[in-house]
């Protein structure tokens, strides 16, 4: 019964926030370019799916991946897993004994990015585009690769407690240089792949990941280091992609100076 007054609620909820949506879509279709919309009934079933969609993943989220999120850090920080007794924990946190963590941090960043369906539309049109030079899997996995040493390095910076814009600062400072060097024609799809790795799969692990270890490991704010880890999915992968293109016209120009030899 409670399950399903939950659900109500965020039906409710989700309508109230996808009609001013369909309002703007529909307005402008009918009293600014005064066409008919066409198909109506399918239009229609479309919102519905959106509508039941959009709730059943928003449930899906506050019941399983935000709590297994918190859960997970919450086992990886526990003193038994890391000291393999509680009694051997101690008031200090030494970034070294949190080394499984960071490589359950990189993995879900990694797996998580792959499955992204954002990142996916993104990549089959780049490679479109592109006549095939930029690959659908080379794209995804670049992306890939770069959140999950974002997501690491974010979760270190949680259990030192190093300041956030230290990594931020320093890190556009690499996507400056980068930019100076790489080739125009990927910058755009650089920058945009930071933005396609914040969408429905990312964001609710990785964010939940971050409150669970600031909430679990001594010293740390919620509030304060819980937030952060979105910056790093967002900047990293434009430093991968950059990287990716760039190491890839290395060795196209390594290979022909091999056959002009």
């Amino acid at each position: 019964m409670d399950a399903t007054v939950s659900f109500g609620y965020a039906l409710l909820t989700m309508l109230r926030d996808v009609l001013p949506i369909a309002a703007i879509l529909f307005g402008f279709q009918l009293l600014v370019l005064r066409r008919p919309i066409k198909n109506p009934v399918r239009v229609a079933m479309g919102m519905v799916f959106v509508l039941l969609g959009l709730t059943l993943f928003l449930e899906g989220l506050e019941l399983a991946l935000f709590p297994l999120g918190r859960l997970m850090a919450e086992q990886l920080t526990a003193p038994e897993f890391i000291y393999d007794s509680p009694a051997g924990a101690t008031a200090a946190v030494h970034w070294l004994d949190y080394l499984w963590v960071y490589a359950f941090a990189a993995a879900i960043g990694f797996a998580t990015t792959v499955a992204e369906p954002a990142l996916l539309a993104v990549a089959i049109k780049a490679n479109q585009v592109s006549g095939g030079t930029i690959t659908v899997k080379g794209l995804r996995y670049a992306v890939a690769i770069g959140v999950a040493v974002g997501v690491a390095l974010g979760v270190f910076r949680i259990v030192t407690g190093t300041p956030l814009h230290w990594y931020i600062i320093a890190g556009y400072i690499v996507v400056i240089i980068q930019t100076a060097f790489a080739p125009k024609l990927i910058i755009p799809l650089a920058y945009d792949s930071g933005g396609v790795t914040t969408s429905t799969v990312t964001v609710p692990l990785v964010a939940a990941l971050g409150l669970g270890l600031a909430e679990t490991i001594p010293g740390r704010s919620p509030i304060l280091d819980g937030f952060g880890l979105i910056a790093f999915a967002s900047l990293f992968p434009i430093i991968a992609v950059m990287a990716y293109v760039q190491l890839g016209e290395w060795r196209a120009r390594r290979l022909k100076r091999r056959i002009e030899e």
